[in-house]
């Protein structure tokens, strides 16, 4: 994988490309994660496609402080990414958490760049104003800098997403940071929070699959009722396996995300 870069509006936006002629998937990690936890994913899609994974703004190695967190600037950063790195698409997108947020959003307000779609412990957002707030807390709250990439994992209980999330800390002289600031991180997840996106939601067009986990982090309830207001939509449900699916099951996330990309790009046979 090659790390390039694209500017937006003031803001550098950091991505992965792993090359080729293939068909183009973007990849949109979640809430204070990066491009770097979706590296299995990208080899395991191998030949026949051509992945690029965005480090979106506040995170990563983009721009670490953006003076806009909102949706609309989170997804006009995939429209640039798109039209820069794949001439203007369509691609596929497939987005984790608040990254399938972000997907779900740009299938909406942008339909000819999406040709499918893949929400993976992604929902409409809305309803949780008090949960960002906490989490920007707990965000504060981290002992950092650590000692260690292995300190930070020993600290979040060496999860597979703590193994994950310490290989991108950032190296200074007093240890290791992450690569996002509590606050950003808080402002950019009340912006998921602020409204849920049901007239988005039912003006998706593009083929869509949702994948839970089976200890998902998503409400029952939304997830039928996404469903049920859009009855062709593809359920998956990943057992044994957390909010970060990629990261708890890789193998039995690869296989139905490739097994998923290949249907959707099979010829037709009418």
């Amino acid at each position: 994988m090659q790390r390039l870069q694209v500017d937006r509006g003031g803001v550098s936006l950091s991505y992965l490309d792993s090359g080729g002629p293939g068909l183009v998937v973007v990849l949109l990690h979640g809430l204070a994660g990066s491009a770097g936890e979706f590296a299995a994913t990208a080899v395991a899609l191998g030949d026949g496609y051509r992945v690029l994974a965005l480090d979106q703004r506040g995170h990563g190695h983009s721009t670490r402080r953006p003076g806009d967190t909102s949706r609309r600037a989170y997804v006009e950063d995939v429209t640039v990414l798109v039209s820069a790195a794949a001439g203007y698409g369509p691609v596929s997108v497939v987005g984790q958490s608040m990254g399938a947020h972000t997907a779900l959003l740009l299938a909406a307000w942008h339909p000819h760049l999406v040709q499918c779609l893949v929400l993976l412990e992604g929902g409409v957002g809305g309803g949780a104003e008090d949960y960002s707030a906490q989490l920007g807390s707990w965000f504060a709250s981290w002992p950092v800098p650590f000692l260690s990439r292995q300190a930070a994992v020993d600290h979040f209980g060496g999860t597979p997403i703590a193994t994950a999330w310490a290989q991108d800390l950032l190296e200074r002289e007093d240890g290791f940071w992450p690569r996002f600031d509590a606050d950003v991180m808080q402002a950019a997840v009340a912006a998921v929070a602020q409204v849920a996106r049901w007239a988005e939601w039912q003006q998706v067009r593009a083929p869509t699959l949702l994948v839970q986990a089976e200890r998902s982090g998503l409400d029952a309830v939304e997830i039928d009722q996404m469903l049920k207001l859009r009855p062709g939509t593809g359920h998956v449900v990943v057992p044994d396996a957390g909010h970060d699916v990629h990261l708890d099951q890789p193998h039995a996330w690869t296989r139905l995300l490739r097994r998923y990309l290949d249907t959707a790009h099979a010829p037709s046979s009418d």
